[in-house]
């Protein structure tokens, strides 16, 4: 069993006195059910569970009153094994998004308070996916998002105990370097990760054959299915516009100027065409954007540029996956030719993203380029990714001017142990999951 983040959220939320239902979105195969079912098993007497995507005839439960003595007596009536025990019994609401009124009834299990409840979606509020509730439960429902695996929980999975994360933690605390087995592994598990990614098959089926024809072959499905939900659930004008932006994610990230394009999503394309299509793909949890800053000072969310960002992938792999045959082949080689920029941007920006960061860069008309802006230990941090070393230009540029840009700290990922030059933290690119110190 794979070991989750969310685990701990979950038992978090558990322990909460007056604790609301609970929703956990996500993309599609990220885990969500998996993870909710074992987190049943484990902490109730009783698990009632209810896939609305399987079992359509299920909505039919939540056709009357929505009351909870009525919703749980339909409910046995339909799951003639199911059991409702104050206070000891989990309701799982799966795919929740195919039953609006499941989710308005959410409402009244918060008001009664006799049975927990924790829903789950991969198309929450998707235009064109459903219809909407009738009542958006607001204030009785807790919302948390679910990603693929992190690095670090694929560190988890690869054998990669406490200790050895506790030692690179301190090294970074002390600016001091790793020790070289220690690297040589990170450096390993980081290439494999950047090509296998996070979806839990894929990362299961690396882990028992080591076979990464497999581990492409279901991350292409796993795409392939993205596609069928965007041509079974979006509006009828959007369809092949959702698709084209989809598409057209490796050829914006392999630009020298990465910033999304919609004249490459299609020549004379406009935001006016495709910016409510490549809206449908973020919100269905496979994209991120990245926005441009005005300015270099918190907040970095009031200094963004709404309409000028990158986009990338959620997931390492699944960008992998999109890419020519022989990529993932070449990735683990160190083979990574022209894309190797867009590989490793995408792979920070996964990092980043799913440490549930907003994310930011800052770019100049004069040719300075940040590739990520972040908040670290309080202040503006500056993050440079560099496939190998580089020199790190656009850094040292900006922290040569110090009281324009009000910048005191730059850290650049690199293939290379830790450092300190000229003011500029190296650190190996593997240690990018570690840049959590918001305050």
């Amino acid at each position: 069993m794979l070991r989750r983040k969310i685990e701990k959220t979950l038992e978090k939320w558990k322990k909460q006195e007056k604790r609301k239902p609970l929703i956990i979105k996500g993309p599609r195969q990220c885990g969500k059910t998996f993870i909710v079912t074992e987190f049943g098993k484990k902490n109730y007497e009783h698990v009632v569970y209810l896939n609305f995507y399987k079992n359509p005839g299920y909505s039919a439960i939540f056709e009357g009153a929505l009351d909870v003595d009525t919703i749980t007596m339909m409910t046995s009536a339909v799951l003639k094994n199911s059991v409702f025990v104050p206070y000891k019994t989990l309701i799982i609401l799966d795919e929740i998004q195919e039953c609006p009124k499941a989710r308005t009834a959410l409402k009244f299990f918060h008001l009664d308070g006799r049975y927990d409840v924790i829903g789950t979606g991969s198309l929450l509020g998707i235009k064109g996916y459903k219809e909407t509730p009738a009542s958006v439960p607001v204030g009785s429902e807790s919302v948390i998002e679910m990603y693929p695996l992190d690095f670090e929980e694929f560190c988890w999975a690869n054998g990669i105990s406490e200790e050895i994360i506790d030692v690179l933690k301190d090294s970074l605390k002390k600016v001091e370097p790793i020790p070289e087995a220690i690297h040589l592994r990170m450096r390993e598990l980081l290439l494999q990760y950047t090509v296998v990614g996070g979806m839990p098959e894929a990362v299961n089926a690396f882990l028992e054959r080591r076979n990464m024809n497999e581990v492409l072959g279901i991350q292409k499905d796993i795409l392939s299915s993205y596609q069928d939900d965007m041509v079974k659930y979006a509006d009828e004008a959007d369809k092949s516009r959702i698709r084209e932006c989809f598409l057209s994610i490796p050829k914006q990230l392999a630009k020298e100027n990465k910033k999304f394009q919609y004249s490459i999503v299609r020549k004379r394309g406009s935001a006016k065409d495709y910016e409510g299509s490549l809206a449908w793909i973020e919100d269905a949890g496979i994209i991120v954007r990245s926005h441009n800053l005005s300015i270099t000072e918190l907040p970095l969310e009031g200094n963004a540029i709404k309409d000028t960002f990158k986009v990338y992938m959620k997931d390492t792999g699944l960008f992998i996956a999109m890419l020519e045959e022989g990529t993932q082949f070449d990735v683990l080689q160190g083979k990574l030719f022209a894309y190797k920029g867009a590989i490793f941007e995408n792979l920070v920006a996964d990092m980043l993203c799913k440490m549930g960061r907003k994310l930011y860069y800052f770019k100049k008309d004069s040719g300075l380029e940040i590739d990520f802006v972040l908040r670290y230990e309080g202040e503006v941090a500056l993050l440079e990714v560099k496939s190998t070393d580089g020199n790190a230009k656009s850094l040292k540029n900006v922290l040569a001017n110090k009281e324009k840009y009000h910048v005191n700290k730059a850290i650049k990922l690199a293939d290379k142990n830790i450092g300190m030059t000229n003011d500029i933290l190296t650190l190996p690119l593997y240690m990018g999951f570690l840049l959590t110190e918001v305050n």
